[in-house]
């Protein structure tokens, strides 16, 4: 593993991305593929002309996944499907939400749902207000977590996100 010293910061890197380490080696950020795409919420990449998300980068995908120009058009994709998962599915639990978004044939989907009711502090199967945004700030944030390991966009760069939705 390749490793550059920057004044006490430690960047160590490898083939998926890189971590910083500072003071005792704690971990500060790693750079994961939703990260590196500006696609925080792992979005697949589709060429169906009905389904091309404003702000793609060029190229658009990764060979999978959808690539964005900044965090905030790739937040701003998130945004849109789960309005789309409450409006023309009437999903509105985290429970049923994240089921859709994860669906267990891809993923540990019982412990996706655990950890992002927690990480909002409601029931997964309790109703979510969809329409404050509030709550779905906080449940883009808790799924850019679960699918990155970290959270490193402020508030501010998700309620852009969502600006840009709306």
């Amino acid at each position: 593993m390749p490793r550059s010293n920057d004044g006490g910061i430690d960047i160590l890197f490898w083939g998926i991305g890189a971590a910083l380490l500072v003071g005792g080696g704690a971990l500060v950020y790693t750079m994961t593929r939703g990260l590196r795409n500006n696609n925080p919420g792992n979005i697949e990449y589709s060429s169906d002309p009905s389904q091309q998300w404003q702000g793609l980068d060029n190229p658009p995908n990764d060979g999978v996944y959808a690539r964005f120009v900044d965090a905030a058009h790739g937040i701003r994709a998130m945004a849109v499907t789960l309005n789309t998962y409450y409006t023309k599915y009437g999903l509105d639990t985290v429970s049923d939400i994240i089921s859709k978004w994860a669906p267990p044939t891809e993923n540990d989907t019982a412990s996706y749902i655990a950890a992002v009711a927690s990480a909002m502090g409601v029931n997964a199967t309790d109703p979510l207000n969809m329409s404050d945004a509030g709550t779905v700030e906080a449940l883009l944030a808790a799924i850019i977590t679960h699918e990155n390991g970290i959270n490193p966009y402020s508030a501010a760069t998700i309620q852009q996100g969502l600006a840009l939705a709306a």
